[in-house]
């Protein structure tokens, strides 16, 4: 690898009202290498990425960009792409009703004369597809493809602009551990065909697993780069660099609960989708006791968001059978709102689709859920709406300049935040967490977790799904093993291990 930076980002500071989002960063990277960006929610990775892509077009930033050595001006995406840099983002930018081929080559489009020609199209997008080894046909559209293949196809859109640094945006966040692997053998790939990728990620073990060098941002400023050859690099350190203090425990310590009172209960729940035409939910039972958090892990596509949704008002209209009884009492909903007056409340895993309305502020957002308790006569109490929001904001130490703040203005972890507060507001006994802490920082997570533990020393019972084992086993009183619609096992957090979950997991 030579030691030559391909770029070089100097001085750069960004700002936006009331806040300074980057305070004189430089950032160096090596040509053909694996370069990590990590840091807290709000620390300045992604500002970073989009000041270097020309999201952020020059004069709206000071400091200096050099690629090979020569300062760029990038007025737009479109000047970047044309140096050569590529950038992908957590939420993809293909067009789901397109085909592979035309999402490839959308905006480059290859012609002869004036004309598309669709025959080279296709034909190169099938080369573009082997080198990111996804073997699907380029006619499908892209709709009809996992996440992870989605993934591959941007990247295979990327290469067929002869990238030459190629940026990725947390770009495991909604993939499953094989898709994840997969990714990251490509990448290992690309760079030996001398392709230099800067990666934003919040998972450690794959930072550490693929990273040459790993830079660390913290509060807007760069705080330390680390050289992962030189045995730098370990999950210990990169937290220490990344929220400034040691966090011994991620998992902040909790007395678990003794309590036998039942709050919550489904017995022989079964849940049929008409729009897939299957049984997706097969004679599940389990109980949530006061004042517990109750784990609930499993695979992906195991059933369990979709076990949440069933109990939680039924939003997608599955046909459902069973018994569900809410301290002792027969309960059917036919609405989220009658899930919400029986005292459950349910935080979503996609917090930018489901949870929030991104182009509101933090106290319409936090307030959304429960208006009657702030309006007088059916119009909106502006003053106590400010209030109620300003003690979230305090409550939950949510980072913003002000509750007039748009949420889309937030970091991943201040939005997750704010989902939460629109939910505590309802005041629920029950609270539905599924993937509570996806896409945010340690840091974050730790103020999640000090939360959840508030909450259930309150007497509130938590219901957690979650995809990482570490989460389940750290924050859980209990665990519920959800495989293919079905209670695979229970396990007391005592007897709980990853070996013994995942074996209940795959049966």
């Amino acid at each position: 690898m030579m030691d030559i930076p391909i770029l070089e980002m100097k001085n750069i500071t960004k700002e936006f009202p009331g806040v300074k989002a980057l305070n004189n960063v430089s950032f160096r990277v090596k040509e053909g290498e694996i370069h990590c960006l990590v840091g807290e929610n709000g620390a300045g990775k992604s500002t970073l990425m989009k000041v270097l892509s020309g999201v952020y077009s020059h004069g709206s930033y000071s400091g200096e960009i050099l690629l090979h050595g020569q300062v760029q001006k990038y007025s737009s995406i479109r000047d970047s792409e044309k140096a050569g840099i590529a950038i992908i983002y957590q939420e993809l930018a293909l067009v789901p009703e397109m085909t592979v081929y035309e999402n490839i080559f959308l905006g480059n489009e290859i012609k002869k004369g004036l004309l598309v020609d669709w025959n080279e199209t296709i034909m190169r997008a099938g080369q573009m597809l082997k080198n990111v080894q996804l073997d699907v046909n380029p006619a499908t559209k892209v709709k009809d493809l996992g996440v992870g293949k989605q993934q591959l196809v941007e990247i295979a859109k990327a290469l067929s602009r002869d990238v030459k640094i190629l940026i990725l945006d947390e770009p495991t966040s909604a993939l499953n551990e094989g898709d994840s692997q997969n990714l990251l053998n490509l990448l290992r790939g690309l760079k030996e065909h001398g392709v230099t990728c800067i990666m934003i990620s919040h998972k450690l073990k794959e930072v550490i697993e693929i990273a040459d060098t790993v830079t660390v941002l913290r509060d807007g400023q760069t705080i330390t780069t680390l050289d992962a050859h030189k045995g730098e690099v370990s999950e210990y350190i990169l937290i220490k660099h990344m929220v400034g203090r040691e966090i011994d425990n991620i998992y902040p310590k909790r007395v678990h609960q003794q309590s036998e009172e039942v709050v919550f209960e489904v017995k022989n729940w079964n849940a049929y989708n008409p729009v897939i035409g299957r049984e997706i939910l097969k004679d599940v039972s389990f109980n949530i006791k006061k004042g517990e958090i109750v784990g609930f892990a499993g695979l992906m596509g195991s059933g369990r968001t979709e076990l949440a949704l069933s109990i939680f008002g039924n939003p997608d209209n599955f046909k459902l059978k069973g018994e569900m009884m809410i301290g002792g009492k027969k309960k059917s909903f036919s609405h989220p709102k009658d899930a919400i007056h029986s005292g459950m409340a349910y935080v979503s895993e996609d917090r930018k689709g489901d949870g929030l309305i991104l182009i509101q502020d933090v106290k319409q957002n936090i307030t959304l859920a429960n208006l009657r308790a702030i309006a007088d006569r059916g119009v909106v109490d502006n003053n106590a709406e400010v209030k109620v929001a300003n003690e979230y904001k305090t409550s939950l130490n949510i980072k913003t300049p002000s509750v007039e703040q748009l949420v889309l203005n937030l970091s991943g972890g201040n939005q997750q935040k704010v989902s939460l507060a629109k939910w505590l507001f309802v005041k629920p006994n029950l609270l539905i967490l599924d993937e509570p802490t996806r896409g945010i920082d340690v840091g974050a997570k730790f103020e999640i977790y000090t939360i959840m533990n508030k909450l259930v020393e309150q007497g509130m019972s938590i219901m957690m799904i979650s995809s990482e084992l570490p989460e389940i086993l750290g924050m859980s009183d209990r665990v519920y093993i959800v495989s293919s619609g079905k209670i695979s096992g229970e396990l007391p957090i005592a007897e709980a291990t990853q070996e013994k979950i995942m074996h209940l997991a795959t049966n």
